[in-house]
């Protein structure tokens, strides 16, 4: 595994991406697992989906430059947080890459996805039509690919599994760039939300990621 990307974001915030070029069974030894996550690997039949949950474990592993066993588990919303440390994290893979950011103080979410044009033919069950109406049509595949990261590493952020991308996650125009950032809110029963998300061109990947918040408005359910 060879490290593609990293950048710290605060000092006590930072991502990083990886390459994966190990087997399965270089990156399993890499790791101390116990046997409930032995059990659910060996559910994945050791394909690609197999290699992506190694790699983001052994990537996690090296963020958190330790020796000690990471108890990193999903909750009910499938969202990863450690029982042994303190920090949040979240956990993205596509293809031949794996993402992780980590951070000591506030909630995170990260998106990864290989840059393909089919993406046209379901822009419109995740972005209305005001969103739509910005895309750069000089780079329509890679402005949908930040709309998507953005609403994907807010969803991540968020945690919960009752949130419409289209309906709930509004993203505020912005012209495309290989880097940038943006505003995104985020309405539920619980508040609004507003977000800075962050996005870059990676190779012919495209990475987008967000941490922290600002709520503006919380209400009790």
């Amino acid at each position: 595994m060879a490290l593609a990307a990293y950048k710290l974001l605060d000092n006590r915030t930072s991502y990083a991406v990886w390459k994966i070029e190990e087997t399965a069974e270089e990156l399993y030894k890499q790791l101390q697992l116990k046997e409930h996550e032995i059990d659910y690997l060996e559910k994945l039949n050791n394909g690609k989906r197999s290699l992506h949950w190694l790699s983001t474990r052994v990537l996690l592993r090296k963020m958190l430059n330790t020796r000690e066993y990471i108890d990193c588990r999903i909750d009910e919303h499938g969202k990863p947080y450690l029982v042994n440390f303190p920090h949040h994290i979240s956990l993205s893979h596509s293809y031949d890459y794996a993402a992780v950011i980590i951070s000591e103080d506030k909630p995170v979410g990260i998106d990864i996805e290989l840059i393909k044009n089919k993406i046209e033919r379901v822009a419109k069950k995740f972005l209305n039509d005001a969103e739509l109406s910005y895309i750069d049509l000089s780079n329509p595949i890679e402005h949908l690919y930040v709309c998507w990261c953005a609403k994907e590493a807010v969803y991540k952020l968020h945690g919960k599994n009752n949130i419409s991308f289209l309906a709930d996650i509004r993203l505020e125009a912005f012209n495309y760039h290989n880097i940038g950032q943006f505003r995104v809110s985020l309405n539920t029963k619980t508040g609004y939300s507003n977000f800075e998300v962050h996005y870059e061109k990676f190779k012919n990947y495209m990475i987008g990621y967000v941490y922290g918040g600002t709520n503006d408005l919380s209400n009790e359910e």
